[in-house]
């Protein structure tokens, strides 16, 4: 099988791309990216026979329809993230989110691509106030993120009736962990982060908010098993985390308090608190494919790779 990542240097593609190397059912992983976000360096061990990089934007369609020629399926990850910030680059977001995933459709319909793969989020849910949202939960994105990601998800249900292909939507749940991409503005590695540095935790609103959680390792093998496996995902869409993962931020704040050290903790209960969404993950399990990663774990091995570096090991 030959595999086409979009977005490959980035967070979770970093993690991606070094288990479709290790699994023998690849041949060849094209990797688009454009570098604004990501940069070589995630690729560091990575570089192989195996892997065909192409410096490319998925807003152009030249550049995905060169790199989609000949694949046989597609993990979309490219994309404006940083759900908070859209909101000051609504016009970027929809440039890239909602026309280049247009784009990478295109391709993939013109060449007879048999499968894609599509990152969504859990963040499509926006303020919801059930305890047990699925995948039948009418969405409410409350961002220009949300609202790309939602999107996508029909543009990728049109062009898979249209085109024959199959096609899986990954609503994930918030990533945090190292990969050799690893971002800090997501709120579990920015939180172990200051907590190393000796800096307060500053939690939005009064922690009450609930976010369900995955290690950005986890996630990464959700694509791999999605794109390699697409008969054991048999519905369009998935929520991908685990019902244990669900927590509130001022529960998060407090872990990682307790695992990194004493650090304060300050509630700025004025500021608006962002999305809420506590979500039930049983339709992943149908799949087979099962998250190993708990949150404690996860922020272990962060606060490990700070004090040893990225060799460390879990």
């Amino acid at each position: 099988m030959d595999v086409l990542v979009t977005g490959a240097c980035g967070y979770i593609g970093s993690a991606l791309v070094p288990l479709l190397q290790d699994d023998e059912r690849v041949d060849r992983i094209v990797l688009l990216d454009n570098l604004s976000d990501g940069a070589p360096r995630s690729l560091l061990g990575a570089v192989g026979d195996s892997l065909e990089f192409r410096r490319g934007d998925v807003r152009e369609y030249g550049d995905v329809e060169s790199a989609t020629r000949d694949v046989d399926a597609v993990v979309h990850l490219a994309a404006i993230t940083g759900a908070a910030s859209t909101h000051d680059r609504r016009d970027e977001t929809f440039a890239v989110n909602y026309e280049g995933t247009e784009n990478v459709l295109t391709a993939a319909g013109k060449f007879g691509v048999d499968d894609v793969v599509l990152a969504s989020s859990c963040n499509v849910y926006g303020r919801a106030t059930s305890r047990d949202i699925d995948e039948t939960t009418e969405a409410d994105p409350i961002n220009p993120y949300a609202e790309t990601k939602l999107q996508s998800e029909e543009l990728l249900a049109e062009y898979c009736e249209e085109f024959g292909m199959d096609g899986t939507a990954l609503r994930m749940a918030t990533n945090y962990g190292y990969s050799p991409a690893v971002r800090f503005n997501l709120v579990v590695n920015y939180f172990v982060f200051r907590a190393l540095t000796g800096r307060s935790l500053t939690v939005y609103g009064d922690g009450s908010n609930w976010r369900p959680f995955i290690h950005v390792e986890d996630a990464a093998r959700a694509y791999a098993h999605a794109a390699l496996e697409p008969d054991r995902w048999d519905h369009r869409v998935y929520n991908v985390g685990t019902n244990d993962g669900n927590f509130q931020i001022a529960d998060v704040a407090e872990l990682v308090r307790e695992e990194v050290g004493p650090v304060d903790v300050t509630y700025l209960e004025d500021e608006h608190p962002g999305p809420s969404y506590h979500v039930n993950f049983d339709r992943l399990a149908e799949t087979g494919f099962e998250p190993s990663w708990t949150l404690r774990e996860g922020v272990r091995d962060l606060q490990r790779r700070f004090a040893d570096g990225p060799a460390s090991q879990q």
